[in-house]
């Protein structure tokens, strides 16, 4: 891709796609903004899309890119937050960012900016993409603690030959000085956090509105009730918050942590200690797993993984099972490994692939009593 190619990035009204979209513009490239609205606003008074639409204008107008708008927020319901709704019923714990990306972000808007005659679009995902002479390869960010390729893992050859990753080679601390220096709004604007359709709302209260929950038994893993929970549904493996457990007869006084669920029964299991061996896995089966470059590297092999965004590598070994699905083992024991979320594997910076974790070998509770 020639510098002079033409560019459509993704302008999403913060800081990493306005630095985007300076680094393309100051080395020659032909650019346009693109702001998506990926959610319709509910009338709850939390969406900023408003608010991220103007600065996404302000930003391009600094910079003299021409702008244009898209709004997605049917395909996103489509395509992701029925899936999200569907996998918290199930009693999993789905990642929406994982599936934006591949649906929305890659999908929608590559082939929106096609539409506006780009050769290729930029994000301003923490990410590297470079090609080894065979295939591209989605690499981590420099700035590993920015890194966002976990998220990504989803993308294959067709998205990646045609994305640009601006800020793969920054920290962050330089992303917003850029900002600075070129006096654009977003410099010191603060990062958006958590999943975008929710936002700073409570996320029992927003849940409630599409999956009613009834109340039931919080119990130990061997069956003793402790207390009752809002809805099985609000919560997740590994979690602290929100189990408003005081102290309870003939227990220590040490936090309580969500140790397992059975939707059917409405049961919400609870353990005390961050490290409960009701956590604890030292293997996983996953659904069919997606292969960056296009097939996985053998059979079997050895590899590094990250089951949740930021993890250190956990060295492991996976087997390619006959449904696509994987089994991957790891040289430790691993806290809180959770269905609905995704194993990613990487053999270095390079990451390969990965898939929803299906199940994992977690003791079950009240079916295997401590």
């Amino acid at each position: 891709m020639s510098e002079a190619a033409r560019v459509v990035v993704g302008v999403s009204g913060g800081v990493d796609s306005s630095v985007a979209a300076l680094l393309l513009r100051d080395a020659g490239v032909d650019v346009t903004g693109l702001f998506m609205q990926n959610w319709a606003d509910d009338g709850s008074g939390e969406c900023r899309a408003e608010e991220d639409r103007r600065d996404a204008v302000a930003v391009c107008g600094a910079l003299g890119i021409p702008i244009r708008f898209r709004d997605f927020s049917r395909e996103y319901w489509d395509g992701v937050f029925r899936h999200f709704l569907d996998e918290y019923a199930a009693g999993r714990t789905p990642n929406p960012d994982v599936l934006c990306n591949r649906e929305i972000k890659f999908k929608h808007f590559l082939d929106a900016a096609r539409e506006l005659g780009a050769d290729a679009i930029a994000t301003g995902h923490y990410a590297r993409v470079d090609h080894d002479g065979r295939v591209f390869r989605l690499l981590r960010a420099i700035d590993r603690g920015k890194d966002q390729s976990y998220f990504l893992h989803q993308l294959g050859q067709a998205q990646l030959s045609a994305t640009r990753f601006p800020l793969g080679e920054l920290r962050k601390d330089a992303v917003r000085a850029l900002a600075a220096e070129h006096g654009l709004r977003t410099a010191e604007k603060k990062d958006s956090t958590g999943i975008c359709f929710i936002g700073e709302r409570d996320f029992r209260e927003f849940l409630s509105r599409y999956l009613p929950a009834k109340t039931g038994e919080m119990r130990t893993p061997d069956g003793a009730r402790i207390g009752e929970h809002p809805g099985v549904f609000y919560f997740t493996l590994g979690q602290r918050e929100g189990l408003n457990i005081g102290g309870v007869r003939g227990r220590p006084q040490a936090p309580w942590f969500v140790v397992g669920k059975d939707v059917e029964r409405n049961l919400l299991y609870v353990d005390q200690g961050h490290d409960s061996p009701w956590l604890q896995s030292r293997s996983l089966r996953s659904a069919a797993a997606h292969w960056v470059a296009g097939a996985p590297p053998a059979a079997r092999f050895s590899c590094t993984a990250q089951t949740r965004y930021r993890q250190p590598d956990e060295a492991c070994e996976v087997e390619v099972l006959g449904d696509g699905g994987l089994s991957v083992r790891f040289a430790r024991p691993q806290r809180a490994v959770t269905p609905g979320q995704s194993v990613v594997l990487y053999d270095g910076d390079n990451c390969l692939g990965g898939a929803v974790i299906a199940s994992t070998d977690a003791p079950v509770p009240e079916t295997n009593p401590a």
